[in-house]
């Protein structure tokens, strides 16, 4: 008689094994160190609410264990937002002149610093995606669009955060900062 391993003893063997070999679920590795204690500013005139992409960047930092603070001291890294524009231009037209095919463009200027430090100078991000238009179906193309803004909107945030991490962590490694990963020893010579 043979008895079946239960199927947690599979799956706790199996999570030891990817811990094992250095494998995290995304979105669980450690932020470096200067982008644990950061601030969000948003320059935006005539600002009304918090436009999404500010509050999508702030929920993945707080997801990633970063705490966000609002005031501003010399030991804050401050991520910089500046001239955040969503627009749209048309793509195609049809035989009656009328759009067939948009293009939603989303883009913001971005830079990072530590009181004096500047870890990232100002850079953009822009991110573009194509929708198609039925003028005979104008309410479901314009949720459609809404929702395309919405998941734009997060996938800035997801990309400002991956650059701003990357840059930051190769800043570091390059001013020898004790908090920085060690640099990949060279390839050997074949």
């Amino acid at each position: 008689m043979s008895i079946a391993p239960a199927p947690w003893l599979a799956l706790l063997l199996s999570s030891a094994l990817l811990a094992g070999c250095g494998f995290r679920a995304a979105g669980s590795r450690p932020l470096p160190e200067p982008l644990q204690l950061v601030r969000i500013d948003m320059v935006a005139p005539y600002r009304v609410s918090e436009p999404p992409v500010e509050a999508e960047l702030r929920n993945r930092l707080l997801r990633r264990g970063a705490q966000v603070v609002e005031a501003s001291r010399d030991d804050v890294t401050v991520i910089r937002l500046t001239d955040l524009r969503g627009s749209r231009e048309v793509l195609s037209v049809g035989s009656d002149g009328k759009a067939l095919e948009y293009e939603l463009i989303l883009r913001v200027n971005y830079d990072v610093r530590t009181g004096a430090r500047v870890w990232i100078a100002p850079q953009m991000i822009e991110i573009r995606r194509d929708f198609s238009f039925n003028a005979e179906q104008v309410l479901p193309k314009e949720q459609e669009a809404d929702r395309l803004r919405e998941f734009m909107e997060g996938e800035m945030a997801e990309l400002l955060l991956l650059r701003i991490e990357a840059q930051v962590k190769q800043a570091a490694r390059q001013a020898g900062s004790p908090d920085a990963p060690p640099a990949e020893p060279p390839a050997p010579d074949g």
